[in-house]
C-alpha cells in the first residue's frame, strides 16, 4: 500500500467558521468521478495488521450469501489505532509467534477503496472488514433509539453528523472557500462542535439533533450517486487516529509530513477543532 496521509489536509478544519444549516438541492444522477471520491477519502487514517513484509494478516472465512461455497481471504481495517494494537496483544497470548511478527500499520481510507474497486470481481480478491469502535457503535445504537427506533445492533461504522435550524438542514462548517457537511468517526467530537455552535448561535439550539449513518453506506453511495450532500460531505477522523499517525513522523517533518504504509502482498478531515457552522438540509 503506498498512499500517504497527508496532514494538511487532515488538519485543515482546524480553525474553520462555524456556520449553519444550509438547504440542500439535488444534481445530476450521475455518480461522483473517482478523483473526487479518493480526494474525500484519501487523507482518513484507518489501521490494518501487517507482517513484516508489510503485507496485512489475513483470515480465511466461509463465503457468505446464496449459492457461496468455499472460503473468502479477508483482511480487518480497523477506524481505531487502539482497537488494532488490542488485537495484536490478544494475538500475544494465542499465537506468540505470529505476534512477534505483526504490527500495525496506518493506510489510507482512500487507498483502501481504490484496491476494492479495482480487485471487484476477481475470484482470488483479498476482502476488506471495517472493524468499528465499540464505544462508538454503542454511540450509534443510543443516538437510534433516542429517536424511537428498536435498535440492537449497528451494522457497519458509525459516522456521526448534526442537523437543525428552521429548515432541518445539515450543520456545515467553512473550510477556505467551501462550505462543508462534516461526518465525524467520533460522536463525542461531533458534540463539541454543537456545543460551540450552541453558544453561537443560541435561537435554534433546541432543534439541533443528532444523526447516525454508517461509512459502508456513505462509501456505496459515493460511488453510485451524486448529490449536493455526497459533494460537500468531508469524513472527520478522530483525535486518537490523527495523533497516532502524526507520532510517526520525523521531528521537525513541517506543516506536510506524510506516513507511506507498506505494500501489501497481492491477496475532507481533521480533527473537530473548528471555530463557528450553519446547517444544510
Amino acid at each position: 500500500m503506498k498512499s500517504l496521509v497527508r496532514f494538511g489536509a487532515i488538519l485543515g478544519i482546524v480553525g474553520c467558521a462555524l456556520l449553519g444549516p444550509q438547504p440542500m438541492g439535488k444534481m445530476s444522477a450521475l455518480a461522483i468521478p473517482e478523483p473526487q471520491i479518493l480526494e474525500k477519502l484519501r487523507s482518513v487514517p484507518v489501521f490494518t495488521i501487517t507482517d513484516a513484509q508489510g503485507a496485512p494478516l489475513i483470515a480465511s472465512v466461509p463465503k457468505q450469501g446464496q449459492g457461496q461455497t468455499g472460503n473468502a481471504s479477508v483482511a480487518g481495517i480497523f477506524i481505531s489505532q487502539k482497537d488494532a494494537q488490542a488485537f495484536v496483544d490478544q494475538l500475544k497470548t494465542r499465537n506468540p509467534q505470529l505476534a512477534a511478527s505483526v504490527r500495525v500499520m496506518p493506510v489510507s481510507l482512500g487507498e483502501i477503496y481504490q484496491i476494492t474497486q479495482a480487485n471487484k470481481g476477481k475470484p482470488d480478491q483479498v476482502q476488506f472488514a471495517f472493524v468499528p469502535a465499540p464505544q462508538q457503535v454503542q454511540s450509534a445504537k443510543t443516538v437510534l433509539q433516542q429517536t424511537g427506533q428498536q435498535v440492537n445492533e449497528f451494522n457497519g461504522v458509525p459516522l456521526f453528523l448534526a442537523r437543525g435550524g428552521a429548515e432541518n438542514g445539515y450543520l456545515t462548517i467553512q473550510r477556505g472557500q467551501q462550505e462543508v457537511i462534516p461526518l465525524f468517526f467520533n460522536k463525542e467530537e461531533l458534540l463539541g462542535m454543537v456545543e460551540r455552535f450552541k453558544q453561537q448561535q443560541p435561537n435554534i439550539t433546541t432543534s439541533i439533533k443528532i444523526e447516525v449513518v454508517n461509512l459502508e453506506s456513505v462509501l456505496e453511495a459515493l460511488r453510485t450517486e451524486n448529490d449536493q450532500f455526497l459533494t460537500q460531505m468531508i469524513l472527520v477522523p478522530s483525535r486518537e487516529s490523527l495523533e497516532f499517525v502524526r507520532s510517526l513522523q520525523p521531528a521537525g517533518a513541517g506543516q506536510n509530513p506524510q506516513v507511506a504504509p507498506a505494500s501489501p502482498a497481492p491477496a475532507r478531515p481533521a480533527p473537530a477543532s473548528p471555530a463557528p457552522a450553519r446547517p444544510t438540509r
